[in-house]
């Protein structure tokens, strides 16, 4: 009687110790191998289920439960090596865990990027299928799609839906109340933002990134920081950025779901793509600017080719401006930026699956052949980019965030 119980109690003891060692633990500064100066993870967060469904100043009424000098980091619109790759070297050297929003065509054409993610103890959500610009102005079925579809390619790309957290980032922080509707009838928490680096304008500097995240974040406080892992910009100022972070006093918190997700429940029932099936499109005003490797091949395993600029919603426009605003409170950040947005009409798609277009030439794009603006015709794309420095500056803007 007493053998069996004292081999009840190695069993459990055990297994409490195989459950423990799977949990997320924080890394604090001191215990990062290899780098005495890392900033570390001072502390794992969690969320209970139903404690909180909609988090980030930039929108709502509140944010995640975070003592001063803590910091929440989040990449949005991954993976893309090589960019991914290199920002999980970064957090990784510094042990760092940060919460991703994946994409989920990002996610099935890069898969080994995506579990790599989540074999660095990363926390993964998702950011929609192929992240519509407009997603406050597609339809419901439309919606259902990409929130449903997005759970399924990346949960795929990792291996098991289980091991999605039920969290979801708007694209282009583009809620309504039926968006918001649709997320709550899966229980994910919604993720805003309690403020932005801007590492998605073009032509930003990494010291810029810097700088702007760290007066923003000093000037809150606290909160969730929105970054992107698909910009070069940003692998550049990310070291710099942890260094100031730890010099200001901020801490890493390591945000998790409250209990295993288990299955994510879908509304409608996701197909998987196929390359046939992607409608392409064109636009008179220039091509999507969805970012590209710009270094090697990689050792990724590729399930479809590569996102291009046929392959995302209709609705995407890398020219539109959007103006960032240093106001009172977080959420005057992104009221100003919508305020002082002018959309432009949505286009239509072009029916065809496949579409073969020529090189454009000189004319194409307004230009007679000794590079001057034809009379009476437009610039497309590169209008907006005039030839002095304050609209240059501007033109920085153009790319669409989130």
């Amino acid at each position: 009687m007493f053998n069996l119980r004292a081999r009840a109690l190695c069993v459990i003891a055990v297994a409490a110790g195989v459950i423990a060692a799977a949990l997320p633990v924080a890394v604090r500064a001191e215990e990062c191998h290899g780098n005495p100066n890392a900033i570390g993870t001072s502390r794992v967060l969690t969320l209970e289920p139903g404690t909180l469904t909609r988090v980030g100043v930039m929108q709502y009424p509140e944010s995640l439960p975070l003592a001063d000098k803590e910091v929440v980091l989040t990449f949005d619109d991954g993976p893309l090596p090589p960019y991914t790759n290199e920002i999980l070297d970064i957090l990784a050297s510094q042990c760092v865990k940060a919460t991703f929003f994946l994409v989920g065509e990002m996610a099935r054409a890069y898969p080994a990027a995506a579990r790599r993610i989540y074999e660095g103890g990363h926390t993964i959500g998702t950011h929609s299928e192929n992240h519509p610009t407009r997603f406050d102005r597609i339809s419901i079925e439309k919606v259902r799609w990409e929130i449903d579809q997005g759970i399924a390619d990346v949960a795929a790309a990792i291996g098991d839906r289980k091991d999605l957290a039920p969290f979801f980032r708007i694209p282009g922080l583009g809620r309504t109340a039926t968006v918001e509707k649709e997320l709550a009838a899966r229980s994910l928490v919604v993720f805003s933002s309690d403020t932005v680096a801007d590492d998605w304008h073009r032509r930003i500097k990494p010291v810029d990134i810097v700088e702007r995240a760290m007066s923003r974040m000093e000037k809150r406080g606290k909160g969730i920081l929105l970054l992107h892992d698909i910009h070069k910009q940003t692998v550049a100022a990310l070291p710099d950025l942890l260094r100031r972070l730890k010099e200001s006093g901020f801490q890493v918190v390591h945000v998790i779901p409250g209990e295993p997700p288990g299955r994510i429940e879908t509304v409608s029932k996701p197909e998987p793509l196929t390359t046939g099936s992607i409608i392409p499109w064109t636009d008179d005003r220039g091509d999507p600017n969805w970012p590209k490797a710009e270094s090697g091949e990689t050792a990724d395993l590729i399930a479809l080719p590569a996102p291009d600029e046929t392959s995302f919603d209709t609705d995407y426009r890398p020219w539109r401006k959007v103006l960032l605003t240093d106001s009172e409170g977080g959420a005057g950040i992104f009221a100003v930026a919508a305020a002082a947005t002018e959309w432009p009409d949505r286009m239509n798609p072009v029916a065809a699956v496949k579409v073969e277009l020529p090189a454009p030439s000189a004319e194409d794009i307004g230009l007679s052949s000794k590079g001057t603006q034809t009379p009476g015709e437009t610039l497309g794309l590169r209008s907006s980019l005039a030839a002095t420095d304050a609209d240059a500056d501007a033109a920085a803007a153009t790319v669409a965030p989130y």
